[in-house]
């Protein structure tokens, strides 16, 4: 029987929302939780990882962060990664080089942060008083914050903890962590980057052939020093992995899981999930698994806004029905929904696990359930378009 797009959307939901376990656990199973510094109501890192581990609350992997075989590096994107993971992407080669100056003022700052075994971008900042720079987006930023951002991409710092949110640097190899040395099986590049796609695709799976090569395309800000290996490193990828043709669109998921199994079984709990979790990341199958456009707005002007500035999608069973937006003010934490139907579902069951979310959530956040408002907002919007064949496409 041929694997169909209900398949598929069954099977992308169940494998990712796992049955809640340790946090060592959860996060070498993911093997990636991106990072984002919104907290809207938490941070994107603490979002993902509250329907995957048991127990968890805001902060939990910066307070065991220390503690745990984990580095702070880009991948694809910024987030977390298992250490044996993030040695398949160093020695880093960046690029574009130093020139002789910007060497020096790295030793330097390198010999400080040995010296003092951990150091705070601030204590660093007031040795050297480095000064200001132009940032990304056309403002200033301190110059000494982007040496070190340098250097941590560079491979000659890491990141120990991080202070009320603030990365904490320690020189590589002299924290007591192991030194960066090549896995078993992975001596080539070759291998090197077929294990980093394997870790893509167990994260984000299924993936339209698409948003697969996307995401090879991503892995440049991992490991820029095999920009010209990649496009050859994704032939080998479709050739190894699962593959079906649905709806014109070709899939691709491990090949020893089967999307048909009936180990794929999604709960019937209602879920508020970070835009960044790997069930939603992908834009493109979102529309085509749900057949409504989400969008990211936090950066968009306000009077832009469709769905709000962090909305997170709203899944209900292995359908993402709506979204809702939370903010916590006074201690209180506030909902707000809206509906891609336009407006709720009717069903006592999706009010009541709302509810039990939304309670979750507060304990999550260390709220009391008593500061929890009592009726949440729903907003009243208009039924979202639905996106079209070709656009699913």
């Amino acid at each position: 029987m041929p694997i169909t797009l209900k398949d598929l959307r069954r099977y992308a939901v169940a494998r990712s929302l796992f049955k809640p376990t340790t946090l060592k656990r959860a996060i070498d199973r993911l093997g990636f939780v991106q990072a984002d510094p919104i907290r809207a109501p938490a941070r994107a890192q603490d979002l993902t990882l509250r329907h995957r581990v048991a127990g968890y609350r805001a902060g939990d992997l910066e307070r065991r962060y220390p503690r745990l075989s984990l580095e702070e590096d880009y991948f694809v994107n910024y987030g977390f990664l298992p250490r044996a993971h993030h040695r398949l992407m160093h020695p880093r080669t960046p690029p574009s080089a130093w020139d002789p100056a910007r060497h020096r003022q790295a030793h330097a700052v390198l010999k400080f942060v040995r010296d003092c075994g951990t150091a705070h971008p601030r204590a660093v900042d007031a040795h050297f008083a480095h000064g200001k720079v132009t940032n990304w987006f056309g403002g200033t930023s301190n110059a000494t914050t982007r040496l070190l951002d340098e250097m941590h991409y560079r491979g000659l710092l890491r990141v120990a903890r991080r202070d009320a949110g603030t990365r904490v640097y320690a020189a590589r190899g002299d924290d007591g962590c192991p030194a960066d040395e090549a896995l078993p099986g992975t001596a080539t590049a070759a291998a090197r980057i077929d294990a980093l796609v394997d870790v893509i695709v167990r994260h984000y799976a299924p993936l339209p052939a698409h948003s697969l090569a996307q995401l090879l395309r991503q892995l440049r800000n991992g490991a820029p020093q095999w920009a010209l290996e990649l496009a050859p490193a994704l032939k080998r990828a479709k050739r190894r992995l699962a593959c079906a043709r649905v709806h014109g669109i070709d899939w691709y998921w491990p090949a020893a899981e089967s999307p048909r199994s009936v180990r794929w079984q999604p709960g019937e709990t209602v879920r508020l999930l970070t835009p960044f979790d790997p069930v939603v990341w992908d834009r493109r199958r979102f529309e085509i698994f749900w057949g409504w456009p989400y969008r990211f707005e936090a950066y968009t002007p306000a009077p832009k806004r469709k769905l709000g500035y962090y909305a997170l999608p709203l899944l209900w069973h292995q359908s993402v029905i709506g979204w809702g937006n939370l903010t916590v003010t006074g201690g209180r934490l506030a909902a707000s929904f809206g509906y891609a139907a336009g407006r709720a579902p009717r069903s006592a069951a999706f009010q009541t696990g709302l509810a039990a979310e939304l309670a979750l959530m507060s304990a999550f956040l260390d709220l009391a359930e008593d500061l929890l408002e009592p009726h949440p907002r729903q907003v009243r919007n208009a039924p979202v378009s639905k996106c079209t064949k070709s656009d699913c496409r």
